[in-house]
C-alpha cells in the first residue's frame, strides 16, 4: 500500500530548550502509512533555536526551511504569552504559506503542529484512522498557574465551552455545569465534533482544496492568538 504524503507545518519562534524536545519527538513519529515531510518557517530571535532547525533537517529527511524576517516580538515568560493583533495575524498568514505549499506539491495532508507540544509517537497515525477531514488530538494546558487544566478545543466563539440555544438565557451556575459536562466528556477516549480547535491539527486534502484558511472571518471576534479553524 502506498503511503500517504504528510507535510509537518510550523511557524518556528521559541526557545530552544523547548525546541529540542519538539524537534526530538518529531524524530519519534511512526510511519507505518504515512510519509512524512517537514516545512518549518523560522521566526526565531534566538539564534541557538534556528540553529536546532538546521541540525534537524541535516539529519532528517525531507526538510524545509524557511527563514522569515520579521522585527516584531511578543511577551513570553514561564507563565504566558502576550499576543496583540499584529503578531496574530502574522502567524495566520504564515500558516496560510504553508497551506499553500501542500497544496502546490499535491500532498495527501497537512499537520500544523505548535512548537512546544511533545507528540507522541502515533500522533499522526491516530489523527489519520479517524478519516475525518479536519482533526485535533486534545491536550491540557494551564493558562495561568492557578487555573485548572484546560483543552485547546471548544464549542462556539471565542473558547466558549458550553453550548445554548440562539435565545437561550444560561445563569452562571447552568453555564459552569455544561461547561463541567463538556470537558468531562473530552476526558473520555473518543471523537468528538467541537466549534473550534488547534495547535496540534491534522488537514486532510479535501478540505485544503475546499479553501481552508486562517483568513478573518470579519463577524466573529478573536483575542490572543488565531491558530485554528472554526
Amino acid at each position: 500500500m502506498k503511503k500517504k504524503r504528510v507535510l509537518v507545518g510550523s511557524p518556528i519562534r521559541q526557545n530552544p530548550s523547548i525546541l529540542k524536545e519538539f524537534l526530538e519527538s518529531l524524530r519519534e513519529l511512526e510511519q507505518e502509512t504515512i510519509e512524512l515531510s517537514y516545512l518549518f518557517i523560522d521566526d526565531n530571535e534566538d539564534p541557538a533555536s534556528s540553529q536546532l532547525l538546521s541540525e534537524f533537517s541535516e539529519s532528517t529527511a525531507n526538510v524545509m526551511i524557511h527563514k522569515n524576517n520579521s522585527k516584531d516580538h511578543y511577551i513570553r515568560n514561564e507563565i504566558s504569552h502576550s499576543w496583540n493583533e499584529q503578531l496574530v495575524w502574522k502567524v495566520a498568514r504564515l500558516k496560510d504559506i504553508i497551506i499553500k505549499i501542500a497544496v502546490e506539491f499535491n500532498y495527501d495532508y497537512l499537520f500544523f503542529v505548535d512548537s512546544d507540544i511533545v507528540l507522541h509517537p502515533r500522533t499522526i497515525e491516530q489523527l489519520k484512522s479517524t478519516e475525518k477531514e479536519i482533526v485535533s488530538e486534545i491536550f491540557w494546558t494551564k493558562w495561568q498557574p492557578d487555573f485548572p487544566e484546560l483543552p485547546q478545543v471548544w464549542l462556539e466563539d471565542h473558547y466558549t465551552m458550553f453550548y445554548k440555544q440562539r435565545n437561550e438565557q444560561l445563569t452562571q451556575e447552568e453555564a459552569l455545569n455544561r461547561q463541567d459536562q463538556f470537558i468531562n466528556q473530552l476526558k473520555k477516549p473518543g471523537l468528538y465534533e467541537v466549534g473550534g480547535l488547534g495547535a496540534c491539527t491534522l488537514i486532510c486534502k479535501s478540505a485544503l482544496e475546499k479553501g481552508a484558511n486562517f483568513n478573518e472571518i470579519k463577524n466573529l471576534s478573536f483575542g490572543g492568538k488565531i491558530d485554528t479553524f472554526v
